[in-house]
This record gives structure tokens, sequence and C-alpha cells, in this order.
């Protein structure tokens, strides 16, 4: 029986999704030290392209080996030589081996590339991230020249995934990452062209999306990452983020994946950040949603027509088949779930009524320690590093072909600032 969550979705350029569930994006750290895929990455994506998703995101793929998100990311700043083009070849061909599409992420990582990897990045301004524990370093203002450079290296890496194998490519720009950053007036102070109003700071953008569908051709999936908003006070707001979906969509692109937040402000993650949350005026109900971004996808399908893909806190497969078949969403992006449930996508479409939500039962600190979360730094740290149990889940999975479910926060962080630090140049 046909159900929401299994029709097909024609794209803009006339690819056909097999059904509206995806693996959202989600950083691996499982590249070796120069950036090539290994064979844990082409495991860890056989195993999702099993699950049933009608499409898979990548991780991270970095336009740029100094401005790596995390060590460990696949890195692709030049042609490849045939080392990593079989490399690539091998990953998308298992990403794609049970008829699904795989669509790589392309990305730039700003300021927001750790210190361990590069203590002075480029972004669009010298504005240095409000974290605390000085893992991130004073960033360098981007010259004109450099951003030509970055956007020639998009295309380059557009058109490298897909000689691979890849089916579609999408463009980090949310998050806090650099195509972010030029968007956000409170980290790009540029008196350029690339600053000032909105117009300019989302000239960046569209640059990369033009280059980069010049590298793929017309019939290539091409979408964007959006933030909603930054939800940080004096940041990308809301009312930015329609109007640059509608540059999007006369730019060309197949699909919108709507999402929020930056490193200081993790919306995406679903915890509380650093400052108090910028609050964005959609609806009355856009706090108590499951979904955290569904009311601002709604309001923006009332402006753009292209179709968009919505992440963030999907549990409940009535909530899912609700936000397509009210037209909210085209698209269910489903990310921490499928770290531990890599078939969460076909026991859905069988009937399973909802995910586990794994981080309700998780936490760095012991009950008797929950106080701390009190403290707005160690709040943070909390919520980082039960992201890190994610990880080590991926890990695990890519190593081993299963997840470690029992591991602790603890040793979970551990476990990936080891990986982290090995894999540090």
């Amino acid at each position: 029986m046909t159900t929401a969550l299994s029709q097909s979705l024609r794209l803009p350029c006339g690819a056909l999704l097999p059904n509206r569930l995806a693996k959202a994006a989600m950083t691996e750290g499982l590249a070796t030290l120069d950036g090539k895929p290994t064979a844990e990455l082409t495991r860890l994506y056989a195993l999702w392209s099993d699950g049933g998703a009608g499409m898979l995101l990548s991780g991270n793929i970095q336009i740029d080996r100094d401005h790596l998100e995390r060590p460990g990311n696949v890195v692709i700043d030049r042609k490849p030589n045939r080392a990593m083009r079989e490399a690539l070849a091998l990953w998308a061909t298992a990403g794609t081996r049970n008829g699904n599409h795989f669509w790589a992420q392309i990305s730039h990582a700003g300021r927001q590339t750790q210190k361990s990897v590069n203590p002075n990045p480029k972004a669009p301004s010298s504005i240095k991230l409000g974290l605390p524990g000085g893992q991130f370093g004073q960033p360098v203002a981007l010259t004109q020249a450099e951003i030509k450079t970055i956007v020639r290296r998009f295309g380059v890496c557009a058109a490298a995934v897909k000689q691979a194998g890849f089916t579609g490519v999408q463009v980090h720009a949310a998050h806090g990452y650099l195509l972010s950053q030029f968007l956000s007036p409170r980290s790009n102070q540029r008196v350029d062209r690339y600053g000032g109003m909105l117009a300019n700071r989302a000239r960046a953008l569209l640059e990369v999306v033009a280059s980069v569908r010049a590298a793929v051709g017309a019939e290539f999936p091409v979408a964007v990452k959006l933030n909603s908003a930054d939800f940080q006070k004096g940041g990308f707001a809301f009312e930015d983020s329609l109007q640059v979906a509608q540059w999007l969509e006369q730019a060309g692109v197949d699909l919108i994946e709507i999402s929020g937040g930056t490193y200081e402000q993790p919306k995406l993650l679903g915890i509380a950040g650093i400052e108090e949350e910028e609050k964005q005026q959609v609806t009355e109900s856009t706090a108590t949603r499951e979904a955290y971004f569904v009311d601002f996808a709604a309001a923006m399908q009332e402006i753009v027509s292209i179709p968009l893909m919505v992440t963030g806190g999907f549990r409940q497969r009535t909530t899912m088949a609700m936000a397509l078949n009210n037209g909210d969403a085209d698209v269910i992006g489903l990310g921490r779930p499928m770290c531990v449930m890599t078939d969460a996508p076909n026991q859905l479409l069988a009937g399973l009524e909802a995910l586990p939500r794994y981080e309700n039962r998780l936490s760095l600190f012991p009950r008797w320690l929950s106080f701390l979360t009190v403290i707005k730094p160690l709040r943070a740290l909390a919520g980082f590093a039960v992201q890190y149990w994610f990880y080590a889940n991926i890990d695990a999975l890519g190593r081993t072909g299963q997840a470690n479910p029992d591991i602790s926060v603890l040793q979970a962080t551990k476990d990936t600032l080891s990986l982290q630090r090995k894999l540090s140049p």
C-alpha cells in the first residue's frame, strides 16, 4: 500500500527519489589523514543504503583541507588523482547499492575549523567563534580573490563526486559553516560586495551554486542546506531565509533542506547554547512541535515551489506522514536514530510507529551531578558530549558493522576525542 512516506518525488531537474525518507548528513570522521574515503566509510554507507532511505546524504566533504569540520573529513580540493577516484567510486557504489540516491554534502568550515586543524582559519570577517575552551582560533578575513578560489573549488568537488557515481550534491550553507557565516550579519561584517545588505551576504552562496550547477549540468540534483535562522541576536533571521530561498529557487536549486543554528547556538541538536535563544516569529506551535523546523518549512512553502526537506526531531511515523500530507515538507530527514538503527526507514515503511529517542537516556553527568547543567558552559559541554555518543556509534558501524549503544557518554567522548587527536595534522 502506498503511504505518504513511500511515495516517490520528482525533482525539478527530473531525478526521481524512490521515497520521502532521507538519511540526513552526519559527520563520520572515517577518512584517512589525507582526506581519502576508507573501507570503513564504504561499509557504513552500504549499511545505510540497505536501510531503505530513498536518499542518503554524506557527511561534510570539505573543499579545503585547511578548513575541516573535524579531523577525518573527506577532502576534495583539487581534481582527484587515480587513488582518490577509485576510493570515491567504491564509496558511491556502496551508498547506492539498494537503488537509492546518494548525495555528497560539500562544505567549507570557515571559522568553525578547530584550532588543531588551523589556528587562524579564513572567514568572511575576523570575528572569533564565541565558545569557551579555546578550541577555535582567531579567523582571518578572506580576500575577494580567495573567495573566488573557494567558489571554483566547490565546482571542482561537485564534478568529482558526480564522476565517482554520487547521484546528487548538497551545498552546505547552514549550521555556522562558511557559507552560513557569509549570510549572517553577526559573522559577516564586510564592507565590500560580499557584506552589508542581504543580497551581498548571499552573493558567495549564489556564486557557489552557479559554480556547482555549471560543473554537474542541468539534470543532476543540486540541493542547499539552509538555516531557517541562526537563533542568535543579530544573526541570520527567518525573514532573511525566506528571501534567500527565493533566490535559490531562481538559481535552479532542486531541493532545500531546512535546518537551523550554529556551534554557538546548536538548535540543530535540539539543545541549548551559550547565549539566550533569539526567538523567531513563525507560528504559535513552533516551540512545541516534535520536529524542530516544520513550521519554518511550512511558511517557506507559501513563497517557493521548490521541494523542501526537513530534518531534526522526527521520531513518530504519524508526525512524518502529517508533515508530508499537509505539504509542510516534501522529504523527511532522519539523523541520530540511524546511528544505531540503520534500517529505520525500512521499519517505518513497514509500519513501525516510532523511532527510539536515544538522547533522552544519555547524559555526560550522573543524575546526582545534573545540577551542573544550570551552568551554561557545562550545559553546552554536556550537549556536545551526547553528540559524541552518536559519533562513537557511527564509528562502530563503520569499523565493525555493528553499533555500540551500550557505550557510556563519557567513554564515547574519550574515544572520539582520542581518535580526532590521532587524525589531526
